[in-house]
């Protein structure tokens, strides 16, 4: 709705334009202004409900309330009933601070900015003193919404799922530990992205990813077409477990970080492209034949562990080069998760350690969450690859 602009030249009258948008000037102005009528005919709308039902009840006078906004600390003048039973919708009883509050203090914790350099911000940018307590409150509030984001109905089937994980520091019983935090990134046969749900354990094994199986079942998913893990111990098994169908891939992107580990800094790269040419193959058989003259090669033998991982590993690579170049390109190219665990790292990074689980799970599904958010639309190369999963896969396959 467009403001008259009588009314705008009123409301400047006499300012001075560097003063409109500083800390208690117009705008702040406004703000109490509009909240006060506000009051004001929620109250009147409240008296005429309780009239028409019968009671005698009025205004009795106001009361003064501090409450913060998004930009300031404003006392406002609230109208009170004689019966008590007024309680306002912008501004509850007990509710110190208003929901564009909350929002921003979410906003900031989401961008990974730590209760001191929140603190810091309000007060620098708005003159707003708060304390921690109340940042933590704000932000405990989400794990509720985590608890239901956690729990809620997944869709029956995804053609891929990529399993990764993070390393984050949490103090446990008075000492800091290191655990794993695991994300499931799945793809729908649309192409769209989703964050099945993210998993915290001290240590991985088969049993763990049994159980992290059997909830993603119990919530809904009937198939996994294609999952791509790190390979961890025992992962595979516990997939197939559940899902027998399920074809295992170890993620090529890892296991090519994994053989770096082994090299020095100044031949890696060199290394790069003669690992290249195993996973290119055209198929499993001139991969192996590909491993092997790498392993009989210069780096092969200056690196006999490159060799060793990769035959380690084989069993969950061979089913790479079973699909169509369009599929591999997918598989292979993590970028997806990449960048959700590149924001989460950024994240965890400037805390050092958390006090809680609860702290660090907040924490990730804000982060999480805020990446969602700019997902507008499916890779690009899904549209050449769903064609090829309804080929290879048929009626398991079903394309939205």
């Amino acid at each position: 709705m467009a403001i008259e602009k009588e009314l705008l030249d009123q409301l400047l009258a006499g300012r001075d334009p560097n003063e409109v948008f500083a800390r208690d000037g117009l705008l702040d102005d406004l703000k109490k202004a509009l909240s006060e009528r506000i009051l004001n005919a929620e109250l009147d709308e409240h008296l005429d409900e309780e009239q028409a039902d019968g009671n005698a009840n009025r205004r009795n006078g106001h009361s003064r309330k501090s409450v913060l906004t998004g930009t300031s600390k404003m006392t406002l003048t609230i109208p009170r009933d004689r019966a008590g039973t007024f309680d306002p919708k912008l501004i509850a009883k007990y509710q110190r601070r208003f929901p564009d509050f909350d929002e921003k203090i979410i906003s900031m914790y989401a961008r990974g900015m730590t209760v001191r350099e929140i603190r810091g911000h309000l007060e620098e940018l708005y003159g707003i003193e708060v304390s921690p307590d109340l940042i933590s409150a704000v932000t405990d509030a989400v794990l509720e919404e985590v608890a239901e984001w956690q729990n809620r109905p997944l869709d029956v089937v995804y053609p891929l799922v990529f399993f990764d994980a993070i390393r984050v520091k949490i103090r446990d019983e008075g000492f800091v530990r290191n655990k794993a935090v695991y994300i499931a990134l799945g793809i729908l046969p649309d192409g769209t992205k989703e964050i099945l749900g993210i998993w915290m354990e001290q240590t991985e094994g088969a049993k763990f990813w049994l159980r992290v199986m059997n909830e993603l079942k119990s919530r809904g998913v009937a198939d996994v077409l294609i999952a791509v893990v790190d390979g961890l111990k025992g992962f595979p098994e516990a997939i197939n477990a559940v899902f027998p169908q399920t074809v295992v891939q170890t993620c090529i992107v890892h296991l090519i970080r994994h053989s770096l580990e082994f090299v020095s800094w100044k031949d890696r790269k060199p290394v790069v492209p003669a690992l290249r040419a195993i996973y290119r193959a055209k198929d499993a058989e001139a991969g192996m034949k590909a491993l092997e003259e790498f392993e009989a090669g210069y780096w092969g033998q200056r690196y006999p562990a490159i060799t060793q991982s990769w035959r380690r590993n084989w069993q969950h690579v061979v089913p790479f080069f079973a699909f169509p170049e369009s599929v591999r390109r997918i598989i292979y190219t993590t970028n997806a998760i990449e960048a959700l665990n590149s924001k989460l790292r950024r994240a965890v990074r400037t805390r050092g350690h958390f006090p809680s689980d609860d702290a660090a799970m907040k924490l990730l599904y804000l982060v999480l969450n805020h990446a969602a958010e700019e997902w507008k639309r499916p890779p690009r190369e899904w549209f050449e690859a769903k064609t090829q999963f309804a080929v290879v896969f048929g009626e398991r396959f079903v394309s939205q």
